[in-house]
């Protein structure tokens, strides 16, 4: 295949067959996409607006809402690096935080789009940022590619705590979740790195520590563990966990025994995201494809296509039966697609009708995407398993 572009000279024949695939594929709608113009790296629920809006975090270095309805959106800017991780808190859920490559964590009025406290202490990429409050303070927590999880006030931006894994190193924190048990004095959350390790910790305001149970960690997973999502439901007591094994997999608290594994779902591939609706759990990854299955039989009830590129988040909105699922992508687009079982039917036939059906090729806009070295430097950091 001949090429103009000096940086595909050297594509092989492989990499030049799934740039024609993507190219061609990029044309359906599948999902109602509404397209960015930037690599996609995290989304999260617009608390303020729970139906119908997210924040995404863009490799162009903003941070956007966008209504996944009519596709208005407002743009947040500051960081000229990618930004990896969004989290809204504060007072009020006012401010919106985000994690970047520039080592920072940086911090908006979300109503104003002015740019907040700048939070300084770690040494390499902030990967993952979280909001809480303990002891009547509000608190950022954050985790990044110099291995550490750091606590912060959010009122002064002082570092409250360092915390390290006392008994296994603890590579690259790849994602923090909250727990639901969390009380007022003690914040409680799990982390997810770049070994095959799950990590409970808590936290008060005057100090920290893993929970107290053989080992603090629970190793099962083989690789790199991407994702993690707590059921909502506080007496469900379950969390799960996406892995670059190719796996999701549940995890139950059991009293005096931690977290004991239980179900584990097959999606294959890299498994960026997993996310929990009342009837379903909801998988995506490095394969393009959503995978939904039925938390009564742990079986999958449909696949989704239409992201032509890793999805690399999956946020559900709404509750009940107006929950849907928002996804997104490094192919730049947001995705909304129905939970109830009528219309994920409907959406899967509706692929089918055009299934075979393909688009010629088409340049890729240059539009707000990376240098060549940026776009390898960002592709090695989503691979990086070590």
């Amino acid at each position: 295949m001949q090429t103009s572009d000096p940086g595909r000279f050297f594509e092989t024949d492989a990499e030049q067959a799934t740039r024609a695939r993507r190219a061609a594929k990029s044309s359906n709608k599948y999902g109602n996409p509404i397209a960015l113009k930037s690599k996609i790296l995290a989304a999260i629920v617009n608390p303020h607006s729970p139906r119908n809006e997210i924040f995404v975090a863009l490799s162009t270095g903003f941070v956007q809402k966008v209504n996944v309805d009519d596709g208005t959106s407002k743009t947040y800017r500051g960081p000229s690096t990618p930004v990896t991780s969004v989290a809204v808190g504060g007072p009020g859920n006012t401010t919106i935080f985000a994690g970047s490559w520039d080592k920072d964590i940086w911090s908006w009025d979300i109503s104003t789009g002015t740019v907040g406290t700048k939070y300084v202490g770690h040494s390499d990429f902030v990967k993952a940022v979280v909001c809480a409050r303990v002891g009547g303070k509000d608190i950022l927590i954050s985790g990044g590619a110099d291995k550490k999880i750091l606590v912060w006030d959010v009122a002064t931006g002082k570092r409250l705590h360092t915390l390290t894994d006392p008994v296994v190193n603890m590579m690259a924190v790849q994602h923090l979740a909250l727990d639901p048990t969390s009380t007022e004095d003690e914040v409680c959350f799990a982390s997810a790195s770049s070994d095959p390790h799950l990590r409970y910790w808590k936290v008060r305001r005057d100090d920290w520590k893993p929970e107290d149970f053989a080992g603090k960690e629970v190793e099962k997973h083989e690789t790199s563990v991407y994702r993690l999502a707590f059921d909502a439901d506080t007496e469900a007591n379950e969390l799960w966990t996406a892995s670059g094994d190719g796996t999701a997999r549940c995890w139950s608290r059991s009293t005096g025994a931690g977290w004991v594994p239980g179900e584990s779902l097959e999606h294959g591939g890299h498994v960026r995201a997993v996310a929990l609706a009342e009837r379903w759990v909801i998988t995506a990854g490095r394969d393009e494809d959503i995978r939904v299955w039925d938390r009564a039989n742990g079986k999958v009830h449909v696949v989704l296509g239409g992201h032509y590129d890793e999805v690399t988040d999956l946020v559900v909105l709404g509750s009940g039966r107006e929950e849907r699922l928002a996804s997104v992508s490094v192919d730049g687009t947001v995705r909304t697609w129905p939970l109830d079982v009528a219309g994920l039917e409907k959406a899967v036939e509706e692929q089918k009708v055009v299934e075979g059906e393909k688009d010629e090729p088409k340049e890729e806009s240059k539009e707000g995407l990376l240098t060549a070295e940026e776009e390898a430097e960002l592709a090695e950091l989503m691979d990086d398993d070590e």
